[in-house]
């Protein structure tokens, strides 16, 4: 179970936004909907243990994310929580495999090549793993994000606009790639987004209304 109960979040500028009481249940898929200001990627944010709210729970199963200290929420985050950020945020310095190295190491787990080279190739692109991000498409890029994402086989995995600017065909293939990666994972997804696309592919909605 995922989920949050009576949270605040006050941005630098002095905004506060309340965000409404909501859970979803071990696997379900949802989208976060809202216009510009609702909170969606703060939402997001503060379900991945990016941003600790002003007051308020966060629980991820049975753990209260509010109440873990630093060290202990950057390991949690590590081994449960797969982030697909907008901007994707890969290591140019190191190849793709040594980003997914990256991402077992920060959680504290073993490496395990096989297990890189097989979630790669699930998600078509083991011919990439010893290139650097520069040398990706942007297609190629976002399934590599997305590796990273799984590799530590997360029970949430969170999506922050993985569909924003993209055409109609391609918006299909990335949502299909994240609802497959969420089923096989057996992970509850949460995408974030503006894009009614989506809405009509995920079988839940939660739609933000704008801070006042």
């Amino acid at each position: 179970m995922l989920g949050i109960r009576d949270v605040t979040h006050r941005y630098r500028d002095g905004t506060t936004i309340t965000l409404p009481n909501w859970q979803a249940q071990d696997g379900e898929h949802w989208a976060l909907l809202g216009p510009s200001g609702s909170g969606k990627t703060t939402l997001l944010h503060i379900l991945g243990g990016l941003l600790r709210p002003q007051r308020g729970q966060v629980f991820i199963g049975e753990r209260r994310l509010d109440q873990l200290g630093e060290r202990a929420l950057d390991q949690f985050r590590g081994q449960h929580i797969g982030v697909v950020f907008q901007t994707l945020h890969l290591v140019d310095a190191l190849t793709v495999e040594n980003n997914l190295r990256l991402a077992r190491y920060f959680a504290g787990l073993s490496q395990d090549r096989n297990q890189i080279l097989e979630v790669l190739d699930r998600l078509g692109v083991a011919e990439v793993a010893r290139h650097h991000p520069h040398r990706l498409s942007q297609g190629q890029a976002q399934r590599v994000a997305l590796a990273r994402a799984i590799i530590n086989e997360p029970a949430v995995i969170l999506a922050d606009e993985p569909t924003s600017a993209l055409d109609d065909k391609t918006c299909q293939q990335v949502l299909e790639l994240l609802t497959a990666q969420a089923l096989a994972c057996h992970a509850t997804l949460v995408i974030a987004t503006h894009d009614a696309r989506v809405r009509g592919v995920l079988e839940h909605a939660l739609e933000l209304e704008p801070a006042e």
